[in-house]
């Protein structure tokens, strides 16, 4: 059984604190589209990816993106941006909401879905054989984490603060992409919505069909046992 879900039509009191409408833009502020929705883990609240709604320019119509690869937009109050351009998004495989509805198959999916990430397009890391896709606030010296281990270390001869890199799955020394859920510093309006949705996860699970809402039930207990 899957633990992932959609909102759908559920609706939130406060419509300011929902994201979905919220427009995303990617490379050289180019328009991607809309988030239509969010997936969300049934047993966290946790939100692992936006569900972008392109308008049309893309075949499948719609696409999903990691929830820790956005940021909120910076030309454009309540909006958010992410580093892709609509080749990328071409390039993803294609997004289909009944994959969720199966453990096995949102799984295959994630996995060629992540393998898009790792290999296009490349750049080359120097040290290695290996090509990656590092985003903006991946390059050397951009990353939060990076300008705080400087900051730590400062007066130290920062090397440190070279091997502390890591941001969005991307570490030093490694050439692998990890997709987490761990989604933080997006800004103040994904906040309030992430919280809201933990708050009432239960009562979106709800709005499901009576067999799906067995099956989370049955799974909570046999986790909790």
């Amino acid at each position: 059984m899957a633990h992932y879900g959609l909102l759908r039509d559920y609706s939130f009191t406060e419509a300011a604190e929902d994201i979905r409408g919220a427009k995303l833009y990617g490379f050289k502020d180019e328009k991607l589209g809309k988030i239509d929705d969010v997936i969300f883990d049934h047993f966290t609240g946790s939100i692992n990816y936006v569900v972008v709604d392109t308008g049309g320019w893309l075949t499948t119509k719609k696409f999903i993106v990691p929830a820790n690869r956005l940021r909120a937009s910076v030309e454009h109050e309540d909006d958010f941006a992410v580093d892709l351009t609509k080749a990328q998004v071409e390039s993803f495989p294609p997004y289909q909401e009944s994959d969720l509805e199966s453990e096995q198959q949102w799984s295959d999916y994630e996995g060629r879905y992540r393998s898009k990430w790792e290999a296009d397009p490349v750049m080359h890391r120097a040290g290695t054989d290996r090509n990656i896709t590092p985003t903006t606030q991946q390059m050397p010296g951009n990353s939060t984490s990076a300008r705080v281990a400087a900051s730590a270390t400062k007066g130290t001869g920062g090397a440190e603060a070279a091997d502390a890199f890591t941001e969005s799955g991307f570490a030093a020394g490694t050439d692998s992409v990890v997709i987490s859920s761990n989604a933080v510093g997006i800004g103040a309006r994904w906040d309030r919505f992430q919280d809201r949705l933990r708050e009432r996860r239960k009562e979106v699970i709800g709005t499901g069909s009576a067999e799906q809402r067995r099956e989370d039930n049955a799974e909570s207990f046999r986790k909790t046992a």
